[in-house]
Order: C-alpha cells, then structure tokens, then sequence
C-alpha cells in the first residue's frame, strides 16, 4: 500500500494543474479579453514612460 501513498500527492498535483490549465483557456477571450489588453497596454506605457525619463534624466545628469 506504500505505492498508494506515493501516488496520491502526484495525481492531486496534476489534477489542480489540469484544472488550472483549464481555467486560463477559458478566461482567455471573451468579454473580458478587451479589458485585459487595455491593462496590458496601460502598463507597457507606464513602462515604456519610465525608461524613457529614465533616458532622459541620465543624459541630464551626463551633460
């Protein structure tokens, strides 16, 4: 019976990922997706802002 023991955490772990798996396919499109990508494309332009005054107060800081 040790090899029951040593197959449950296994097979519990797999089915959690499965259902994890499952749920992001799933939440992926739909009527969520467009406000998805606008928080996507929010957030690369505070980046993208960032690292651009970050250029920039270098080169101030250089010149």
């Amino acid at each position: 019976m040790e090899y029951v023991s040593a197959l449950v955490p296994p097979v519990v772990m797999a089915a959690f990922f499965i259902g994890l798996i499952v749920t992001i396919v799933k939440s992926q499109g739909g009527d969520k997706k467009t406000k998805e990508d606008a928080a996507v494309d929010a957030a690369l332009a505070r980046a993208e802002a960032a690292q651009q005054s970050g250029i920039v107060k270098q080169d101030a800081a250089g010149a």
